[in-house]
């Protein structure tokens, strides 16, 4: 198991109090794994700090007001991709099916294209593989980087470690296309219900739906691993 991955995707989850307890583990394995550089993993300790020592109802409230209130910040990755369009439905039939054939069922209410959920199961691939999705994904995680560092939030440290673990930049012109589009504002209730009042995304079987991008990201992942008998590593919540 990748121990960065998998801790990257603790971080990315809806606070706990268990994630709280865990978070001087999670930095000294981060740390004992060795993947990323000195001042990534110092640029995490801000994050660290905070989910560590602040009361976690304010934690919770945070998290929900970044990454569930606003569509330019969802770890939903398909959102950045398909935004409600039919393509999406296909691409998550696409990608759930890529997590059954290599053993792995998530154990979770969220979207297949959940980044946390995809994080957990990266972990569980080998190296090459997992670089080459997070490589794939590389404009979505600098914009949302990029967006966050606007907010001043301490979560945009993880998305400068997935960069790092990438090993390879973001394509400036995919990058700038999604910073053009116009950002919410997670204050504005009544807007964002007026944006959410859409059709609802349907998983209807289309193994041709998606745009490249999103073929490119299942293509990457189709050597299934060899898990242990009757073992199935579980999602984050």
């Amino acid at each position: 198991m990748h121990i960065t991955l998998k801790s990257m995707s603790l971080l990315l989850s809806y606070p706990s109090e268990e994630l709280q307890e865990a978070i001087g583990d999670i930095a000294l394995a981060i740390e004992a794994e060795g993947m990323l550089s000195q001042p990534v993993r110092d640029g995490l300790a801000p994050l660290f700090e905070d989910l560590a020592s602040l009361d976690i109802y304010d934690l919770q409230e945070r998290y929900v007001g970044l990454f569930d209130r606003s569509r330019s910040l969802s770890l939903n990755l398909f959102e950045h991709v398909h935004g409600e369009s039919r393509d999406r439905g296909g691409a998550m039939v696409d990608l759930l099916e890529t997590y059954r054939e290599a053993g792995f069922e998530p154990d979770t209410s969220e979207l297949p294209d959940h980044l946390p959920v995809l994080l957990e199961f990266l972990a569980m691939r080998p190296l090459a593989d997992a670089r080459e999705v997070l490589q794939d994904a590389a404009h979505i995680l600098e914009a949302l980087r990029l967006r966050l560092g606007k907010r001043e939030s301490a979560y945009g440290a993880v998305f400068a470690a997935l960069l790092e673990f990438a090993g390879a930049g973001a394509d400036d012109a995919a990058v700038a296309e999604l910073l053009a589009r116009e950002e919410d504002d997670p204050n504005d209730l009544a807007a964002l219900d007026a944006v959410w009042e859409e059709s609802e995304v349907t998983f209807g079987p289309d193994p041709n739906a998606g745009c490249p991008q999103v073929r490119d990201m299942l293509a990457n992942m189709d050597t299934p691993i060899n898990p242990a008998p009757g073992a199935a590593p579980a999602a984050a919540e």
